[in-house]
């Protein structure tokens, strides 16, 4: 099951010509693209751009109506080279995925379509995961653009502006022949707003009428001599192609006074940023009204000369807002003001960050700054620095992130940790996914990470020495990530090398990390994928011997001497450990409507949780260090007598069990205990209840008398 469905929202894209749609920006994308006439949408799940991929995916009856094919794709890769299609045929074709992981996965399917070029429009819908929100290295996608001559647009987050590139993005790939990039930052997808609809558009061709009528053209394949032509037909074709529908379809936007000293350049996708600064700095409203002369970059690549020299013409200083680094605008501005012979000063990153996101705050300050040295004039009275925000470490607790209550990875870790202690510390290559939170406390377990599915590739190069005490690597992977990449990068290649490492495969039974898609392996019915292809067949089908399936990861016992066993085994050779559990946010998500629903309707529902006994628990917290369960905490001890506050488990709990099952593992002291709660409990076990109840109550009064005739 994904994170969200978007079942009803996605009724709405079915809104025909005049009427007003409401909806998020992934929404947005969406409706665009099937009012261009796309013939075949695909991608890989990704944040931010998950969501899109479950529009998608919830809104594959219209697509199948309208003749739209949409494949859910292994990996950004596979989704790239779907672009083929629309190589040799007037095919519309978008893919989507989260940058820039995803773009360097898909590389070389990039560079093959950006140097043979496209004759039906191609969009590939980037989803740019940078800043303060991030949860991957910083980097933009820029650089590829530039790289391998693909445009880059940048829309202003507004659902019109959105709608608007995209379908002039299909326009603009089809008059340059050449593959165009949508970037939606995160707020970008997520906001709401409202546009004008327009007509649903089936494809003039659909990819089953173009598989009827083969075409092909060598020139468009990269082999020599055509890949020698085809730089060239870049330069002296697709660019000035592209920069002249840029402006004749006026893709970037002016605001602000027609004339005046200075000016700000920015990214479309900054603008709404850089407005509330200018509104803070009291130079624009709400609605954007400027008092400064704005240029706005729909289209970040490639610039358009002439809009450029006329809007700085004129102006003895203009400001540059480019965030990330390296600063390839502001080098493309100076350049051009140069072959221009304009003295205008362009002004970018020596007042503003080279590095970080570039918030409100950010931009405010940057601004205030240009005013100062270059229109000092313009500072409006009492207009100074806005004082910093406080200082949050010193006042709210470290809070690094970590699994969620009842995760089923939080088990197999703590496992690791108790074999830790008997055998030693083992190099650990952690991969991309919730599992990577053990490098974090209270685990400390994780050396490196080399990207999705890539956990045991990353420790091929630990070959384990011979004789006493050698140890072997231990690979993290998730079943997301094994049939993305790792079934071949990882296992494949551990399999013909021959290593002798062990590899633990996270199978949560879909893809949790990026939302809760389902994969090969989901054990799920779907009636559009195929699924229940177990993990451990293709893992013997691929050479390996040695694997071993555990279907409950909260059993920590078993899952510490299935390790060992591993680890300390004599058979040479790659070693699979496939450990199985559902995600338990995914789960909680799935099962709590249902029992609140049995519950309305008088249904007897039982609940378990677990809870601590403080008369037994002796305070030392072995079980928060080996399990790091946020429903965990500590309170005061009871006992007037003993010091050491004793472990508490609030009422997040869930009822996994992995707190027990680790006290029982790593014997410690026995003071859980699991309660079941019972919602609408029938006649006789409300009988039993009461009976209970005085029975405890009379030993409780029995114990008290015995108390109080003792003190005297």
């Amino acid at each position: 099951m994904a994170e969200r469905s978007f079942k009803k929202e996605v009724e709405k894209l079915r809104l025909g010509n005049g009427e007003i749609f409401e909806g998020e920006g992934i929404l947005a994308v969406t409706k665009a693209l099937l009012q261009s006439g796309v013939a075949y949408v695909g991608g890989y799940q990704g944040s931010p751009i998950s969501h899109l991929m479950d529009v998608f995916s919830d809104a594959d009856p219209l697509l199948r109506e309208l003749g739209v094919h949409f494949e859910s794709n292994a990996s950004e890769a596979s989704a790239a080279a779907m672009l083929a299609a629309s190589v040799n045929y007037p095919l519309r074709g978008a893919v989507a995925w989260k940058s820039v992981v995803g773009t360097n996965v898909a590389s070389d399917a990039l560079s093959n379509i950006a140097s043979g070029g496209v004759t039906g429009g191609t969009l590939i819908i980037i989803g740019e995961d940078y800043g303060e929100g991030s949860s991957i290295m910083q980097e933009r996608t820029h650089a590829f653009a530039m790289k391998s001559q693909m445009w880059l647009l940048d829309p202003r987050p507004n659902l019109t502006s959105i709608v608007d590139m995209v379908e002039k993005g299909f326009a603009l790939s089809e008059a340059s022949n050449t593959p165009v990039m949508l970037e939606m930052r995160v707020r970008a997808c997520h906001m709401t707003g409202e546009f004008v609809a327009k007509d649903n558009r089936r494809p003039p061709l659909t990819v089953g009428e173009a598989a009827q009528n083969p075409v092909r053209d060598v020139d468009r394949i990269v082999l020599p001599p055509a890949n020698f032509l085809h730089e060239h037909e870049k330069i002296e074709k697709r660019w000035p192609a592209g920069i002249r529908f840029i402006a004749e379809n006026h893709f970037n936007e002016w605001f602000g006074p027609e004339t005046d000293d200075i000016g700000i350049i920015v990214q479309g996708g900054l603008y709404n940023s850089l407005n509330r600064a200018l509104e803070i700095a009291g130079l624009s409203d709400a609605y954007g009204a400027s008092r400064v002369p704005i240029y706005c970059l729909n289209a970040v690549y490639p610039l358009i000369p002439d809009e450029v020299r006329s809007f700085c013409a004129g102006k003895t200083a203009v400001l540059v807002v480019e965030e990330g680094q390296p600063e390839f605008m502001e080098h493309e501005l100076n350049t051009m003001m140069r072959r221009a012979d304009l003295q205008t000063r362009i002004v970018g990153k020596d007042i503003l960050p080279r590095a970080g996101e570039y918030s409100a705050q950010v931009l405010y300050d940057g601004v205030v700054e240009f005013l100062r040295q270059w229109a000092p004039a313009r500072v409006p009275a009492g207009m100074a620095v806005l004082p910093p925000e406080p200082e949050l470490a010193g006042q709210v607790p470290p809070r690094p992130a970590g699994f969620c209550t009842g995760c089923p990875e939080r088990p197999i870790f703590s496992a690791m940790k108790l074999v830790q202690e008997e055998l030693g510390d083992f190099h650990v290559s952690a991969d991309i996914g919730c599992h990577l939170f053990s490098i974090l406390p209270p685990f400390h377990i994780g050396n490196t990470t080399m990207g999705y599915g890539l956990g045991t590739a990353g420790a091929s190069a630990f070959k384990p020495s011979e004789g006493a005490g050698a140890k072997r690597a231990i690979a993290m992977m998730g079943d997301g990530g094994f049939w993305h990449n790792g079934l071949t990068s990882g296992i494949g290649n551990a399999v013909f090398n021959q290593d002798d490492n062990v590899t633990i495969i996270v199978d949560n039974g879909y893809s949790a990390a990026t939302g809760g898609q389902d994969v090969l392996s989901s054990q799920a019915e779907n009636a559009t994928r195929t699924t229940n292809n177990p993990i451990e067949k293709a893992l013997r089908g691929l050479g390996i011997t040695w694997a071993r399936t555990l279907t409950r990861t909260y059993d920590v016992t078993r899952m510490r001497d299935t390790l060992r066993e591993a680890l300390t085994s004599p058979e040479r050779g790659p070693k699979v450990i496939v450990a199985q559990s559902e995600c338990m946010l995914n789960k909680q998500r799935r099962i709590k409507p249902l029992m609140a629903k049995a519950v309305s309707e008088g249904k007897r529902v039982v609940r378990e949780r677990f809870g601590v006994d403080p008369e037994t628990c002796t305070g030392d917290h072995a079980c928060i260090r080996l399990s790091g369960c946020p429903s965990l905490s500590i309170r005061a001890n009871p006992d007037p007598l003993r010091e050491d506050p004793v472990t508490h488990i609030d009422n997040s709990c869930v009822g996994c069990g992995n707190c027990g099952e680790v006290a029982h593992a790593a014997i410690l002291c026995p003071s859980f205990y699991k309660a079941s709660i019972t919602a609408n409990p029938g006649r006789w076990e409300k009988i039993g209840r009461r009976w209970r109840a005085a029975l405890i109550g009379w030993s409780q009064s029995r114990h008290a008398r015995a108390l109080a005739a003792r003190s005297f």
